[in-house]
């Protein structure tokens, strides 16, 4: 565990801290009845812990905040000592609330003083490369309030009138030029001020923090992300996941 004991120097482009804040207290339907999706095993390991490992392999993030299912704090506590974690990072577990939103916002304020760059990462992208991370923390020290990674789509999009009942043919209303189209990911970085604005500002439902954040009419950058930080969600995902961590234990020994 770092020691927290020492007085933080002032934060500036090099020295501000970084924490990454877990939300993980969804139950993901769509992986099918069970666990949370976030206690789902890959390669016999937790989803979470690899999301948690994924964000202090970043030598930039000294604290890790995991949002747990509102009756579920102690449990994740137990999940976390369990495994091996870098000792570099600290640890904090908090109960969630009813939404992302709700939970996202009792991570923020669970923080302690002199962390002033947050990533918020989705317990369900396992597998996000270290250079990802740390391509989204300089993006946000070099001065931008919100950074995504994202990534270009493969596919062309079509924006359709949505049926009234479910598996209706839909009406193509229009075809958005793809190059200015992106898949966005997680992490994704915040000046903490700005996020703690957006939080207590913005209300609604919201897809991601990055879009609170446009809400108050601030820049929003993207970075490039990784086709291996893609969204666990069902159950064919799960499998690529799998394969994909058996790659990288061939490869790199991970």
């Amino acid at each position: 565990m770092s020691d927290d004991s020492r007085p933080s120097p002032p934060a500036g482009p090099s020295t501000a801290r970084t924490a990454a804040v877990i939300p993980a207290a969804g139950r993901g339907v769509r992986l099918g009845p069970g666990a949370p999706k976030a206690l789902r095993a890959l390669g016999g390991t937790p989803m979470l812990i690899h999301a948690v490992r994924a964000m202090a392999a970043s030598r930039a993030v000294s604290l890790v905040v995991v949002v747990a299912p509102p009756d579920g704090a102690a449990e994740v506590k137990t999940l976390l000592d369990a495994h091996a974690l870098p000792e570099r990072t600290d640890f904090l577990v908090v109960p969630g609330g009813r939404s992302r939103q709700e939970s996202v916002k009792l991570g923020l304020d669970a923080l302690p003083p002199g962390h002033d760059i947050v990533l918020v990462h989705d317990a369900a992208r396992p597998l996000v490369p270290v250079d990802t991370v740390d391509a989204v923390i300089e993006a946000v020290r070099d001065g931008a309030p919100a950074v995504v990674p994202a990534l270009p789509l493969a596919d062309t999009v079509k924006q359709v009138e949505p049926a009234g009942t479910p598996g209706e043919p839909e009406p193509v209303v229009a075809t958005p030029e793809r190059s200015l189209l992106r898949a966005v990911q997680t992490p994704q970085g915040f000046d903490r001020a700005t996020l703690v604005r957006a939080h207590e500002t913005v209300t609604g439902e919201v897809t991601d923090d990055a879009g609170m954040v446009e809400q108050l009419g601030l820049t929003v950058v993207a970075v490039p992300g990784h086709e291996e930080a893609f969204k666990v969600t069902r159950p064919l995902d799960l499998v690529l996941a799998e394969a994909v961590l058996a790659r990288r234990r061939l490869n790199d020994g991970f």
